[in-house]
């Protein structure tokens, strides 16, 4: 997992993937606040996730963009679908992310497309197991994706080419 710190030179899109209103029942009546789970990526290659609570929907999307462009990570995308078959859990949620031939598309859920599409992954098959929470789901899947490795850093560490990696 390579994290990126820098997010000078990065055109970060944003993407609301879920949010949560939740009530608070104190002696003075009920609080209600929203929780909004936000995924931001450059669609090549770069991820993240926040969590942003507030009074209003606005101000938690921003406060969760801004949490979500502080912990960014790299993930390795070779001809549109990840290098390797993966796996991920967080709490209940269980993922399977598996590489896909070109022109099949992102098959997956509502939570789980939105951080393969905001990375850039254009064929993937997904399938999530478990929880649908869709913050654990997020979760599972930066997991998984956290845990690739790029058919370089392979060829390199077993001192062939490339395309030799996907022969064998």
């Amino acid at each position: 997992m390579k994290r990126v710190t820098s997010i000078n030179g990065l055109d970060l899109k944003e993407k609301l993937v879920a949010v949560n209103r939740v009530t608070k029942v104190t002696k003075g009546g009920r609080t209600f606040t929203l929780a909004a789970m936000v995924v931001v990526g450059d669609n090549n290659g770069i991820i993240g996730y926040g969590l942003g609570k507030a009074a209003e929907v606005t101000t938690a999307i921003g406060k969760g963009t801004e949490s979500a462009k502080k912990n960014l990570i790299q993930v390795p995308v070779y001809k549109g679908t990840i290098p390797h078959e993966v796996y991920g859990t967080y709490d209940g949620a269980k993922v399977i992310l598996r590489p896909a031939s070109e022109g099949t598309g992102v098959v997956a859920g509502g939570a789980m497309r939105s951080v393969l599409e905001s990375v850039g992954i254009t064929d993937c098959l997904a399938k999530s197991q478990g929880s649908s929470n869709p913050h654990n789901l997020v979760k599972a899947t930066i997991i998984a994706l956290s845990q690739l490795r790029s058919p370089l850093d392979v060829a390199r560490a077993r001192g062939i080419s490339v395309e030799k990696v996907f022969k064998g």
